[in-house]
């Protein structure tokens, strides 16, 4: 067995060794080169509670060269991308150094979700959302962490609407279609972190939906940005 290999094999025991971090590596195929990684949200986060799985690819120059790390659970987050969970991460490009090791690369990614970076955004558009409503942006990160990482569900505040990301997916009636992970039902609104009301404003003009809120998003029609987009601009969108 090479050093790589042997290295990798003592990342992997210390890390199941260690089980306050609450992190975990597991082998793809029995494999040392292809792992699944998960950890829990950190709290006092949208992402509290949920659980994210990563997929990690060792390459051939490990340690020399970082792991190939994406994530398999679907976040919303300015330096993750929503749809295919390739990562912004300094470390994970030329700040790699040998001395670092799966489980630093993992607390990292979870440090990430504490402290998001929009300056240097994978998502253009979600950091859009984060600089400009804050709140917009929580409310919809933590819906995507109740449907798609199994966060606990967030209890509504009394007499707050459905708007900018606060309304829930049913859960209740289609039930056990597949016994192992049933797929989410997602309410397309609130997983683009808009307004009900804004959607169906420029649905009444005929548009449809799926199309309106392509353009909402785009605008980043959301929280104070509302206010420098005029209604002409959203139509002139919605028709070309």
């Amino acid at each position: 067995m090479d050093a790589k290999l042997r290295r990798l094999q003592k990342e992997i025991a210390d890390l199941r060794a260690d089980t306050a971090s609450k992190i975990t590596i597991e082998l793809v195929d029995d494999s040392l080169l292809h792992l699944l990684g998960t950890f829990i949200g950190p709290p006092d986060t949208p992402y509290e509670g949920g659980t994210y799985e990563v997929d990690i690819v060792i390459p051939q120059t490990y340690p020399f060269s970082p792991p190939k790390m994406k994530f398999l659970t679907k976040l919303y987050h300015p330096n993750v991308s929503s749809a295919s969970g390739a990562i912004c991460l300094d470390i994970l490009k030329d700040a790699w150094s040998p001395v670092l090791t799966l489980k630093s690369t993992m607390i990292s990614l979870q440090s990430l979700l504490c402290s998001p970076e929009p300056t240097d955004p994978q998502d253009a558009e979600v950091a859009k959302h984060y600089m400009t409503s804050r709140e917009s942006f929580n409310d919809t990160a933590r819906y995507w962490a109740e449907i798609y990482a199994g966060a606990p569900p967030t209890e509504k505040k009394a007499g707050a609407s459905n708007t900018e990301g606060e309304e829930k997916a049913a859960t209740d009636g289609k039930k056990g279609k597949a016994p192992v992970k049933k797929a989410p039902v997602v309410d397309e609104i609130a997983a683009a972190g808009l307004n009900v009301a804004h959607v169906q404003q420029f649905e009444a003009l005929g548009f449809e939906r799926r199309k309106v809120i392509e353009v909402l998003k785009r605008l980043n029609y959301r929280g104070t940005n509302i206010a420098k987009i005029t209604d002409d601009q959203v139509v002139e969108k919605l028709l070309s």
